[in-house]
């Protein structure tokens, strides 16, 4: 027990460590965007364009390289147990974001980013370092699901459409990129290794593009909006804290009735990108189609930064309780 217990507090110090280092990154890049606008050589608003570089040129690369792994039966079972989580998961986000909204006045913004967790840019390299690159391979299927809702139900959410226009949703270039990734994996057709090294360069950049964009779109907004602002940590404590509780309740029963191989640690691919910031694309999205992008690009900054405490935390009992 004495050792089962210091393995999982070398677990917390090694997740609290990379976290640190990988938010301090990503934090000196925004710093970067933040610079630029503040220098006077661009304009906040000028983040837009960058907002559409990300959107429709990272990111179908970045879903494409992440399905570029060998179908065995096993990843398939455990793609399989992966995705119907990530489905119960986001299901679980959206029905109690619908009375939550009315009862503590979340605006369109503020549901996306306790719905939506920031699943790529943090996760990855964790689950890179704790589990192995075989299981990248399931962050994917979270990712995957979380694009689909995103460009569909938030999209509606963000624009405040009337109805959800499905045309649309399907023609976006990220879903097409999922049908593209998806197809390629169960034909296990391997793209070119030169294709794959373009894709692979491309992954890379998201990380780095989505912190200047943040950067960029908070430079005109007073650091007092982001800090101070006591309606803010409504968001954040629903975001790092509650949907993270309600979804450690819904990854029991799930374990309990996989029967593969490491479902546990499958799970825990899952349960990762359930307990990250908001998402990033939110701020590319607000950007997008002109709503807040800087109180969005707020919210994601807070969130991150306070991440680095609760996210330890929340592994600590998937471990302890799971």
């Amino acid at each position: 027990m004495c050792i089962l217990i210091n393995a999982r507090k070398e677990d917390i110090m090694q997740i609290s460590l990379l976290l640190a280092l990988q938010i301090l990154k990503l934090f000196a890049i925004m710093l970067m965007g933040y610079a630029i606008v503040k220098l006077g050589l661009l304009k906040a608003s000028d983040s837009k364009a960058l907002s559409v570089v990300l959107v429709y040129l990272i990111m179908p690369c970045v879903i494409i390289n992440a399905f570029q792994v060998e179908a065995t039966p096993e990843v398939q079972k455990g793609l399989a147990l992966a995705c119907v989580a990530a489905v119960a998961v986001h299901i679980l986000f959206i029905g109690i974001t619908i009375p939550l909204r009315k009862l503590l006045h979340l605006n369109a913004i503020e549901q996306a980013s306790c719905i939506y967790p920031n699943a790529g840019i943090l996760v990855i390299p964790l689950v890179q370092v704790l589990l192995g690159q075989e299981y990248v391979i399931y962050c994917s299927a979270f990712v995957a699901i979380q694009l689909i809702l995103l460009w569909s139900h938030g999209k509606f959410l963000l624009c405040e459409e009337k109805k959800i226009d499905w045309k649309k949703v399907l023609l976006n270039i990220n879903i097409l990129s999922i049908l593209i990734g998806v197809a390629l994996f169960l034909l296990r057709i391997e793209l070119p290794g030169s294709v794959q090294d373009v894709l692979v360069m491309m992954n890379n950049m998201i990380g780095p593009v989505g912190m200047i964009l943040a950067g960029m779109a908070i430079a005109e907004t007073p650091l007092k909006r982001i800090v101070l602002t006591r309606h803010n940590y409504v968001t954040v404590v629903l975001r790092l804290v509650i949907y993270p509780l309600l979804t450690l309740l819904l990854m029991k029963p799930f374990l309990d009735l996989a029967q593969i191989p490491h479902a546990d640690a499958i799970l825990l691919t899952v349960f990762l990108p359930s307990i990250t910031p908001a998402c990033a694309t939110i701020t590319s999205m607000a950007q997008l189609y002109d709503r807040d992008a800087a109180y969005a690009s707020s919210l994601y900054v807070l969130t991150t930064l306070l991440s680095i405490f609760t996210m330890p935390c929340m592994v600590f009992l998937y471990e302890t309780l799971i």
